[in-house]
């Protein structure tokens, strides 16, 4: 079990965010008290283990945003990979003129022809890679490294020959723009240039995404400290029976508030990512509507309430309504881990005890 405690002030904003209107402004009298003016019923105090997790609502989407642009001599667009399309390494993203930009896997963008005599990059040590992991160096005459070598050039003209060049055009070179260098498969979004339309060298012509699916979350802030980059998340998405395991990948530092509906701000909330992997077969939803349950801490054998049992203390803190033959008494409570998912909330205080009856709301 990992030991970060969702405790103290963080838990306590969670449960606060959670507590019924009814219960939050009324003030705490000297025991025996007055009944309350709203429907209510009694629910037991158990002993449990207890796992801190929180529901939020999130997207589905795919991860990374690409404005793909020609590097091709300018003329007109003759094809754009349609949307939607999974674009992957040896593939064509567009085409000037006929001439397709293909797509290969690296971190440095393409920026230069590609021949015998070129200087050494990393540029060229990305371009040896893919061609090995294409299979065009059948003989393993390519050494992948920075420089441009013979075994280099054969590969591409192994390349070109089975994309159906003349042999004039295998010339196992490679002019600036038919290559795109990009981190991984892609996810072909909207065309910026339409086919018959002109592009020249630096125009855009194609947006992307990759084809990682992620879920976007707009976190709270006061919900911040209480999740951690690497925690475990179960996500609920349409048109799947179970829920799918994910990852917390990351926290953004920078809160921003939008303004509701009434044109008040809302909450502060920051960006959270969620990785995730789908299984074979599921739908293709883009901008889906999920819930998101993160988990946290675990506690053991612990005293565990209903969140709606918590009443604010009149001092501050919290406070339970303790109902028993003698009539009803409030009793302080310290709240610990919260579970959203159940709706339970652990507590620790004096006079209270496994099977005793608290108050709450009537549904």
């Amino acid at each position: 079990m990992r030991g970060r405690g969702w405790t103290g002030g963080a838990a306590v904003l969670a449960v606060a965010a959670g507590v019924v209107g009814w219960a939050v402004t009324r003030r705490p009298a000297a025991a025996p008290v007055a009944e309350p003016q709203v429907r209510t019923t009694t629910a037991p105090v158990t002993r449990g283990d207890v796992t801190a997790r929180v529901q939020v609502a999130g997207a589905l989407g795919f991860d990374g945003a690409y404005t793909i642009a020609s590097q091709l001599p300018g003329g007109v667009v003759t094809a754009v990979a349609a949307p939607g399309t999974a674009v992957v390494r040896g593939a064509d993203l567009f085409a000037v003129g006929g001439v397709p930009a293909v797509l290969l896997y690296g971190t440095t963008p393409a920026y230069r022809d590609f021949a015998l005599g070129m200087s050494d990059g990393a540029d060229v040590q990305q371009l040896e890679q893919n061609l090995v992991e294409l299979g065009l160096d059948p003989q393993h005459g390519i050494t992948v490294d920075r420089h441009f070598t013979d075994a280099t050039a054969t590969a591409i003209r192994r390349w070109q020959k089975a994309r159906g060049l003349p042999v004039a055009e295998r010339t196992g070179q490679l002019p600036l723009g038919q290559i795109v260098f990009l981190p991984g498969a892609l996810r072909a979004g909207e065309a910026l240039v339409q086919p018959g339309g002109s592009a020249g060298p630096g125009a855009p012509v194609l947006s992307a995404s990759s084809t990682a699916r992620v879920v976007r979350v707009a976190l709270t802030a006061s919900r911040q400290a209480t999740v951690h980059a690497g925690d475990p998340v179960q996500v609920s998405v349409p048109g799947l029976n179970a829920a799918v395991a994910g990852t917390v990948r990351e926290i953004g530092t920078v809160a921003t508030v939008a303004t509701e509906g009434n044109g008040q701000p809302g909450p502060a909330t920051v960006p959270m990512i969620v990785t995730v992997t789908l299984p074979p077969g599921a739908p293709v939803l883009d901008q889906a509507p999920v819930q998101v349950s993160i988990t946290g801490a675990q506690r053991r054998d612990v005293l565990l309430v209903p969140v709606t049992a918590l009443l604010a203390g009149a001092g501050g803190g919290y406070q339970v309504a303790v109902v028993d033959a003698a009539g009803r008494r409030l009793v302080t409570v310290q709240p610990g881990l919260f579970d959203e998912n159940a709706g339970t909330v652990e507590v620790s205080g004096e006079g209270l005890a496994e099977g005793a009856r608290v108050e709450v709301p009537a549904s």
